[in-house]
């Protein structure tokens, strides 16, 4: 609900409501002549004592102090939303983190061998798919495993027809078998040391005759930093470009090693962000004992929310150590009333105005202390609608 659209109609219906019920109290000019003329004379031209025209006046009942009186069409109208006192209190967390590419969707991409530079295909910022190249590089050792591999494919065919004749010839009775037996099993080594050279070939890269090798990214994503540039060297090993997904961005937080068992995956947070907040779910929480002194890591992914760049800051509220025995209400429902906290509580035909007793805030919900039993429904959005109404139905009984 827009409330800054909406709330002129809400105001219109709840002074309309607020003046219909004064209305029921209030007479007019005339009518209230006539009655105090009817109050003075008895009947037989004599004035009533003055003690029974009380009487009659304090018969005319008031409305109840702090009750905002409704129907149920006003209220869905003004998008007040009715909700039961919850339990279990808690206490809340703040958390520092980043947004940093998940684990399986960045890439440091290295060169496999030692060479020169060719090419830089891709930039930073260019968006790259699975295996796509983003360097050439000339190495004389991938073209040594490139001639290496088609040796030993040479060999393995060579061997493999030789035990081709042979095997014919041991049908035709001119050849031993202990001969087709030796070359057999010449041809299977054959075919190993092919199929080892050729998986050399492959881990440096494939290169082709020349030794040139094309260095590709394993994820799909948004190229980071590129660390070569053509005519330089580079060395087996050393990296080439960063790469990482972005839509595989996730929430890192980091807090202290006992919120580890405290904090569990499902577990609901509510993050801030420059420009506003959203809602992420827990997907994993342990403690690094690895670093000084100790901290917990804990991962989240948004809840229907588009995170910023990674590397962007954030934090988040984590409520943990409920309490069953505690009642809590939405941070919306409470609102200060004369100074005090309060709660509106559903009443026949309104709302009534509860004082409460509030503790601590823990995300979008606040802890009450004293002022509810658990069984009342209350007031949970746009409560503040009825404050404001209440503060005007009190400023016209002041006039």
């Amino acid at each position: 609900m827009n409330l800054s659209r909406s709330f002129p109609l809400v105001g219109g219906l709840l002074l309309t409501v607020f003046l219909a019920g004064c209305s029921g109290n209030a007479q007019t000019p005339d009518a209230s002549d006539a009655a105090s003329k009817a109050a003075a004379d008895d009947g037989h031209g004599h004035a009533a004592d003055s003690t029974e025209a009380k009487a009659e006046t304090s018969k005319v009942p008031d409305a109840d102090e702090g009750v905002v009186q409704l129907t149920p069409e006003q209220i869905k109208a003004s998008g007040i939303d009715v909700v039961a006192v919850g339990r279990g209190g808690g206490g809340s967390t703040r958390l520092s983190g980043r947004v940093e590419p998940s684990i399986g969707a960045r890439a440091s991409v290295a060169s496999t061998v030692t060479g020169r530079v060719e090419r830089v295909l891709v930039a930073p910022g260019t968006a790259v798919k699975q295996n796509q190249a983003l360097a050439i590089v000339v190495s004389g050792e991938a073209a040594v495993f490139r001639a290496n591999a088609v040796a030993a494919a040479a060999e393995a065919e060579a061997a493999r027809l030789a035990h081709g004749r042979d095997k014919a010839l041991v049908e035709q009775g001119v050849v031993a078998r202990q001969e087709l037996e030796t070359s057999r099993a010449r041809s299977l080594a054959a075919q190993a040391q092919a199929a080892a050279a050729q998986a050399q070939a492959a881990a440096n890269g494939s290169p082709d005759s020349s030794g040139r090798v094309r260095i590709t990214s394993p994820v799909a994503g948004i190229v980071g930093n590129v660390q070569v540039t053509p005519g330089g060297v580079v060395a087996a090993g050393s990296p080439v470009a960063d790469v990482a997904d972005p839509s595989m961005n996730e929430l890192v937080f980091t807090a202290p090693p006992a919120l580890a068992a405290q904090v569990s995956p499902g577990m609901t947070l509510e993050v801030t962000v420059p420009g506003g907040s959203f809602s992420a779910t827990v997907t994993g929480s342990a403690a690094d004992v690895r670093q000084q002194g100790g901290v917990a890591v804990i991962r989240a992914t948004p809840v229907n929310a588009a995170l910023p760049p990674a590397g962007s800051p954030v934090s988040a509220v984590v409520v943990t150590d409920g309490k069953d025995g505690a009642l809590s209400v939405p941070a919306d429902a409470v609102q200060n009333v004369d100074g005090s906290s309060a709660v509106f509580v559903a009443v026949e035909g309104g709302f009534k105005v509860q004082p409460v007793l509030a503790g601590r805030r823990a995300g979008d919900r606040i802890e009450i202390l004293g002022g509810l039993s658990g069984s009342e429904r209350i007031v949970g959005a746009n409560a503040f609608l009825l404050k404001a109404e209440l503060a005007k139905g009190e400023a016209e009984h002041g006039h």
